[in-house]
């Protein structure tokens, strides 16, 4: 079955200071526990702030290194998840049940790509 992941990716200035609230982060277990039930979520994790991060960038044989907070990013992924899932729309579809536990004021995208194997 394939892999796929989906990458969160929002817009750190205008995401709600106090992050995520109690009420999301409970609506968010039970949907964890239930894609973990179904064998469809394999891993996911929230990541720090970019300003806490680096870009490595390698171009013309060397690597050079670029500090956080990525000012030139509108959005920078700010969270994964790892799924196994029959195919691509179904891995839309944990993806948009994902989203919806989000209240109205937070602006999401996720890119949802699937794992190239061997």
């Amino acid at each position: 079955m394939p892999r796929f992941l989906s990458m969160i990716r929002l817009d750190e200035v205008n995401a709600p200071a106090e992050g995520p609230s109690d009420a999301l982060m409970e609506r968010m277990g039970v949907l964890i526990e239930e894609m973990t039930k179904a064998g469809v979520l394999l891993d996911t994790a929230g990541l720090t702030p970019s300003t806490q991060g680096a870009r490595v960038l390698w171009e013309g044989g060397r690597a050079s290194v670029v500090d956080g907070p990525f000012t030139e990013a509108k959005e920078v992924v700010g969270g994964y998840a790892l799924m196994q899932a029959k195919d691509l729309p179904e891995a839309i579809e944990w993806t948009k049940r994902f989203l919806a536990v989000h209240e109205d004021y937070w602006t999401i995208t996720c890119e949802v790509r699937e794992i190239a194997e061997g």
